[in-house]
């Protein structure tokens, strides 16, 4: 079955995958054997409520969690067989995070925030200082470097976010609702950003609840109590 799986080239495969937690006496299921395949170079969002499994979802596909059930192969790996120490070097190598908030450190000024991930990479700082620039200056900040986020409006902190998560050169862009914390001009400008990623080649899953934001990516998944419906991303209404 592990060869077969391999054969097809999938960029990554869940298969039946539960998640169930221990609420007292009674157990809770979170996710409901839920199977997503997603090609290299795609751009899928994870569109749904709260509540309704896609933050356990993106946990499980950033490595943050395993299922209780099911098996996920990322890059023809199975999940379920790597240590923590394999675990950890697939979230630091492989995959880049963006979340709601960019997270950025208030005493680093846009080059040293960027340049975090590579200092835990343990990468020399000449190439560090290079790196970031060039992912800064890849999101449109390039003149922005020595700002701290006190002097950056909150898009221009989310394309922090967005450099900091591409310096790496990660496989997989993992966004948790990019724009929840942005005006609606900001966030149609981390979208275009988005777009242009994806028109790159980059693989990009997006968590959101808006189903505006998930219309632009070209397929949307839509989970409801732990099950998944798909559909392109045109297809959906406002």
């Amino acid at each position: 079955m592990s060869q077969a799986i391999e054969d097809r080239g999938d960029f990554f495969i869940m298969h039946n995958i539960v998640k169930e937690y221990q609420m007292g006496e009674e157990v809770a299921t979170i996710l409901k054997g839920v199977n997503l395949t997603i090609n290299e170079g795609e751009y899928v969002s994870v569109l749904g409520p709260s509540g309704s499994g896609k933050s356990t979802l993106m946990n499980i596909i950033g490595c943050l969690d395993q299922p209780t059930s099911g098996e996920y192969i990322l890059r023809n790996q199975w999940v379920d067989e790597l240590d923590e120490k394999e675990l950890s070097h697939i979230r630091s190598k492989e995959i880049g995070f963006i979340f709601q908030n960019s997270q950025m450190l208030p005493l680093l000024d846009a080059q040293k925030n960027v340049e975090l991930p590579l200092i835990y990479a343990g990468v020399r700082p000449k190439e560090r200082r290079e790196r970031a620039a060039e992912m800064l200056e890849h999101v449109g900040l390039g003149d922005r470097r020595h700002h701290r986020p006190n002097q950056l409006s909150g898009g221009q902190q989310q394309r922090v976010a967005i450099a900091r998560a591409l310096v790496t050169n990660p496989t997989l862009l993992l966004a948790d609702e990019p724009t929840g914390a942005l005006d609606q001009k900001m966030g149609r400008q981390i979208m275009e950003l988005f777009q242009e990623l994806s028109d790159g080649g980059h693989t990009i899953v997006m968590i959101t609840h808006d189903l505006n934001i998930a219309k632009h990516a070209k397929r949307v998944v839509h989970i409801i109590d732990g099950e998944l419906t798909e559909h392109e991303g045109g297809e959906l209404e406002a």
